[in-house]
């Protein structure tokens, strides 16, 4: 069973490492961060921190019922708008994290999908998912800073606690 202190841990640590890499990615040139690098799946990292954002975003809303629109990453051309979308997102996971009790946290929840699907999942595996997912693609983009000649200093969960 996972805990409310737990999660709200988890997605502290993970925005922190994240804001390692934001604080980063601020100090390469403007024109670098939409740079199309082949093999990736989101080939720009501006691609892929948008996506980190939308994918929580996404999850948030779809555990509440409510569509999620995500941001095109040409809509946040810069770091700073990433950052303004990273506090957006994570006010709305705090604000849903409040309304919750450790049984809801853990209770299956029917998700109600925009193509119609519907899932059944524990809050708790939700937000581990998006979580985790937020790591994998902070890998990717420390792995693109890498080929772009800007390698990231250490933005891994050892930096805390």
């Amino acid at each position: 069973m996972f805990t409310l202190e737990g999660i709200r841990k988890f997605h502290s640590w993970t925005h922190a490492c994240i804001n390692l890499l934001l604080e980063h990615l601020s100090t390469i040139p403007a024109g670098d961060y939409g740079i199309e690098l082949p093999h990736f799946g989101f080939n720009t990292v501006r691609k892929q921190v948008i996506h980190i954002f939308n994918c929580e975003g996404f999850w948030i809303h779809t555990l509440e019922g409510l569509r999620y629109v995500d941001r095109d990453p040409s809509e946040c051309p810069e770091v700073a708008d990433a950052k303004l979308l990273q506090w957006t997102v994570t006010q709305r996971t705090a604000a849903y994290l409040s309304k919750l009790t450790e049984e809801q946290l853990n209770a299956n929840t029917e998700l109600h999908f925009p193509d119609g699907d519907i899932a059944v999942r524990t809050p708790s595996l939700v937000i581990h998912h998006f979580l985790t997912h937020a790591f994998h693609h902070k890998g990717q983009i420390v792995a693109m800073c890498r080929a772009l000649g800007y390698p990231a200093p250490d933005t891994d969960l050892n930096q805390f606690e």
